[in-house]
């Protein structure tokens, strides 16, 4: 008689990557949730997606039947900023739980992009047409209403007008020469911001983090993700290359810089990293701690 059948669970890494698979089927914000399991290991994602449905839930509850979406709007606002008390973490932006969607939750502070996921889900469980916006500098949210869009700061909560999204897109177009005739229509940055972008943007900023605190165990699991997101972004399978070469895994890092290489030959650090690859080949030399 055949013994009982024993199913390995999938590792949040299998897991995180079934969830971006197909475009028609990625799901946002469980796929943000995801990513907070490399910080908390124990994240229950599912009960972290009946919060937020439940928040939706006690405020659709509240909405009169015949609410506009101007109406709806203002309920939104009062209900997500000023009555739960979402806002930005002023005061520890840097903190790698800003990123995670249960510490947002439980906390009421998070970074741009988090809140605004947290907003665009209520809004969208209440019927408002919202979505994130990947702006230089600052994750936007942009809601479109019949008589016109809104724009809304979701670290801070305010509403933004042409004038004040122009004078913060100024130091952007400067640095990046887009004044005087090649200077490109606000629109084209107000553009909404696809899954895989917001998901990029997410784990980008937590690749950041690592990096500046020295987490090389964490920068690389960010890494990770980022090309599961991305396979064809080469730049980041180059990152998880340096990566994995820095923690000694040579074999690892030896793919990642030869698959870099043949994809983006003609790369400027091109040079710099057949000459690194070259090392990684040669006789594996003990890593020094």
């Amino acid at each position: 008689m055949a013994g009982p059948l024993y199913f390995e669970p999938p590792t949040a890494l299998q897991y995180f990557a079934s969830l971006v698979a197909e475009d028609a089927s990625l799901s946002v914000v469980e796929a943000a949730v995801a990513i907070a399991q490399d910080l908390d290991p124990e994240l229950d994602a599912q009960a972290v997606l009946a919060q937020i449905d439940e928040l939706a839930e006690r405020l659709r509850r509240r909405m009169p039947a015949d609410a506009g979406p101007v109406h709806k709007l203002r309920m939104l606002n009062r209900y997500f900023f000023d009555e739960l008390g979402f806002a930005g973490n002023v005061n520890d932006y840097y903190d790698p739980r800003n990123s995670s969607l249960g510490e947002v939750l439980r906390t009421r502070r998070g970074i741009p992009v988090t809140l605004a996921l947290l907003y665009v889900e209520l809004a969208t469980q209440l019927g408002l047409p919202a979505a994130g916006v990947s702006f230089p500098g600052h994750f936007l949210v942009k809601l479109t209403l019949p008589r016109g869009e809104v724009v809304l700061d979701p670290f801070s909560g305010h509403s933004l007008s042409r004038e004040e999204l122009e004078e913060r897109l100024w130091p952007y177009r400067q640095r990046h020469g887009l004044v005087g005739d090649y200077e490109m229509p606000l629109g084209l940055f107000l553009q909404a911001a696809g899954p895989r972008e917001t998901l990029a943007r997410l784990l980008r900023n937590l690749k950041e983090i690592h990096r500046s605190a020295g987490d090389r165990e964490r920068l690389l699991a960010a890494l990770e993700r980022l090309v599961i997101l991305l396979p064809e972004d080469w730049s980041e399978r180059r990152d998880r290359g340096l990566v994995h070469a820095e923690l000694g895994h040579h074999e690892a890092a030896a793919r990642d810089l030869s698959d870099y290489l043949i994809h983006c030959p003609d790369a400027e650090d091109a040079p710099a990293l057949r000459a690194r690859l070259a090392q990684l080949s040669g006789p594996c030399r003990p890593t020094l701690h």
